[in-house]
């Protein structure tokens, strides 16, 4: 429509000018969208195991879940997500398998110094594994960490920043967390001699206990405090408390050390 000089309405040109944007947008937020895509890949493979072998898993960035099994193999599931495929083939995962040994490494491509984001991608294992085999080494940077169901052989799991998981573990247990928090839980107990240590520099550690538990407890939290709920009530009224090392039940026999250098920790009864 035009007026009778001649001219464009000035509204019809705003109008034309906000449809144009509105689609500039809309294309921009669609490329966004599909840039952002997370691809993935899984592998899954299996490996026969003696029932005491010893594993070794290393990872940088997503996950490590380990089951403990009355198996005497090993089953593998490993899942890989990156933003692009060249990114998602560059990730590597290096097994070495023997009947008494298992070794998996997983290898990133260089992070690059510049750039708004870090796009190398994460690997999520689960792992099922005999429950009487030995973990020398679990290693995360970042992440998350779940061991349950081990029993007998020694457990060191080591991570970075993140949350650790150990349940219903009664094998010897070693687990460190940098940076987050530690939980160490079991939903029932059994009379057994092991030990259980949690070590946290600067997060909080917790710890779930039946309680018909037996165990000789020993924890600190140096620049934090202790909630206990195993001491008794006078004792949960005075101040804060920084150490502690009781026996808990007749003649325990499992020992559980918990140290939180920078945080809090919670013994917590479960089934009171």
């Amino acid at each position: 429509m035009q007026r009778a000089n001649g001219e464009t309405p000035r509204l019809v040109v705003f109008v034309g000018l906000a449809g144009c944007l509105f689609l500039t947008l809309l294309l921009l937020t669609a490329c966004g969208s599909a840039a952002d895509r997370t691809l993935e890949q899984t592998i899954e493979r299996t490996y026969a195991l003696d029932p005491t072998a010893d594993i070794r898993i290393s990872n940088r960035d997503g996950s490590i879940r380990i089951y403990g099994s009355d198996t005497v193999e090993m089953k593998l599931q490993a899942i890989k997500k990156a933003y692009t495929a060249e990114r998602l083939n560059d990730i590597v995962i290096s097994v070495a398998a023997q009947p008494n040994s298992i070794s998996i490494e997983t290898k990133y491509p260089l992070k690059k110094a510049w750039g708004f984001s870090d796009r190398s991608g994460t690997v999520d294992y689960v792992v099922v594994v005999p429950q009487a085999a030995q973990i020398s080494r679990l290693e995360l940077e970042n992440g998350e960490v779940l061991v349950e169901g081990m029993r007998g052989g020694k457990v060191k799991a080591r991570l970075g920043s993140g949350r650790l998981f150990g349940h219903n573990c009664f094998s010897d247990l070693d687990l460190a967390v940098m940076s987050g928090n530690l939980t160490l839980a079991y939903d029932w107990w059994e009379e057994s001699k092991f030990s259980a240590e949690a070590k946290v520099v600067d997060g909080h550690a917790l710890a779930f206990l039946p309680s018909d538990a037996g165990f000789h407890l020993i924890a600190e939290a140096v620049h934090g405090k202790i909630a206990n709920d195993f001491a008794e009530k006078e004792q949960r009224q005075g101040g804060p408390v920084h150490k502690i090392d009781m026996r808990i039940g007749e003649s325990p026999e499992a020992e559980i050390k918990i140290h939180a250098a920078d945080g809090n920790i919670r013994i917590a009864e479960t089934n009171p």
